[in-house]
């Protein structure tokens, strides 16, 4: 039996609708994304110059220029050191670093209270952010 060999044809892709899928794909992505709007704090550290250290592990109580304070990002409902206190007592009795970021215009009292909190919940190692001074 001898079949008929058919002719080679030149094999065409139609790149339209693949272009189409991909468009339609990047607005679906586009329309279905959720963007989160962060709030963070606005912290203007002051000046130190000394030796930065490097641990892993870290509470970070940062304190903006009206006296408002977040722990790890997530802001406290008021100024009070009971609150803070509430808030900390939970990392109580980790062997963890608590850092205090405040702002170079935080009133002292607000820094203060953040660190005899720290005190009274029995946090050892307390550090407090600052920068380094611009080389003139």
């Amino acid at each position: 039996m001898k079949f008929k060999r058919q002719a080679n044809r030149d094999v065409d892709v139609n790149l339209a609708p693949l272009i189409d899928v991909v468009f339609l794909l990047l607005i679906f992505f586009m329309v279905s994304t959720t963007f989160t709007e962060e709030t963070h704090l606005t912290v203007d550290l002051p000046e130190a110059v000394g030796v930065t250290g490097d641990v892993a592990e870290n509470i970070e109580v940062a304190i903006n220029a009206a006296g408002n304070y977040t722990i790890n990002g997530n802001a406290l409902i008021n100024q009070q050191a009971a609150t803070l206190k509430s808030a900390l007592a939970e990392f109580a009795g980790q062997d963890l670093h608590l850092v205090i970021t405040a702002d170079g215009q935080t009133p002292h009292q607000s820094v203060v209270t953040a660190m005899d909190v720290a005190g009274q919940l029995k946090f050892v190692h307390l550090s407090i952010t600052t920068r380094k001074p611009l080389e003139q």
